[in-house]
């Protein structure tokens, strides 16, 4: 993957967010009801978030995560509330404003001598950002579906110089389903329809990642697929 394909990239998935479909976004995250497609997203979603969360420690103290792509940032203030530092990184500012908002609302409904929590932040910017420091963990919440197997693979290996624990991030697999519901175009409504997903072999992308010298002492983890209604999506796990 070269400098100039990767601007690229997170320069469509950035416009897409910020300006396309950001209010669509804020419904789909938030609590008001939806129907149709958005409501299968959603549950979607929700599902995977689980999945990711309930692959990390219960008690995260001490624990310092990078949410790769966090969006509206429930899975942020999710792991948060749990005792970790977290870091929220997304391309679009909007989201980001938007995160910071609803973090702002949930802390104050919640008093703190109830839950023992850590500490979170957002930012606007680029997940490969080396200031960002070093982590713990990454989760990365489809983000990755929209690059190639071959981008995915060198993102993940960046994100690796700088994770001590586990990489934590989804794929989209290359089901049958999946692939009809893109050629048709019935994903998403028109509208709102994100930049390309790029189907592909997760367990592949995920072999060729430990395969990679600089990936030594990493290995495959857990993996589990997430499939309601027009939410298609793969959690994979790699560990040191």
């Amino acid at each position: 993957m070269t400098q100039t394909d990767y601007i690229r990239r997170t320069g469509e998935i950035e416009h897409y967010f910020d300006r396309t479909a950001l209010e669509a976004w804020k419904r789909l995250t938030g609590d008001q009801p939806v129907s149709g497609i958005r409501a299968t997203v959603r549950k979607g979603r929700e599902e995977m978030r689980n999945t990711l969360a309930g692959w990390l420690p219960r008690d995260l103290t001490g624990w310092r995560i990078l949410d790769a792509g966090c969006g509206a940032g429930i899975l942020s203030l999710e792991l948060m509330e749990r005792g970790a530092d977290v870091v929220g990184i997304d391309l679009s500012a909007q989201m980001v404003t938007f995160a910071r908002k609803r973090a702002f609302e949930r802390q104050a409904a919640m008093p703190g001598h109830s839950v023992k929590r850590g500490s979170v932040r957002f930012e606007s910017g680029d997940m490969l950002d080396a200031r960002l420091g070093h982590f713990d963990a990454v989760v990365s919440m489809d983000v990755l579906i929209h690059y190639t197997a071959a981008n995915a693979t060198e993102v993940l290996e960046r994100l690796a110089e700088r994770t001590s624990r586990s990489l934590i991030f989804t794929l989209a697999p290359g089901s049958f389903l999946l692939r009809a519901m893109l050629a048709t175009g019935t994903l998403f409504p028109r509208r709102d329809r994100s930049p390309a997903i790029h189907p592909v072999n997760p367990e592949r992308v995920v072999e060729r990642l430990a395969a990679r010298p600089t990936m030594q002492g990493w290995s495959a983890g857990r993996t589990h697929r997430v499939a309601v209604g027009f939410y298609i999506s793969q959690a994979m796990e790699v560990t040191r």
